[in-house]
């Protein structure tokens, strides 16, 4: 599994660090998305799926 966040999209919602806050965190200055593990394990997809689904802008994606 890969994901890539673009940065540039982020509204900082913070939803994806709702869902998978091993996966994902925010800036401290600005709220701003920061990918903690590019390659998670495979035990962590519907996690990452999930963020995905939840992020108002679609700046994240998950692929297989």
């Amino acid at each position: 599994m890969r994901i890539a966040i673009d940065q540039d999209k982020c509204c900082a919602a913070g939803q994806c660090v709702l869902a998978a806050d091993d996966l994902f965190d925010q800036r401290d200055e600005d709220g701003v998305v920061v990918l903690l593990d590019a390659a998670p394990p495979a035990g962590a997809l519907d996690r990452a799926r999930e963020a995905a689904t939840l992020c108002p802008a679609a700046a994240i994606e998950v692929s297989a």
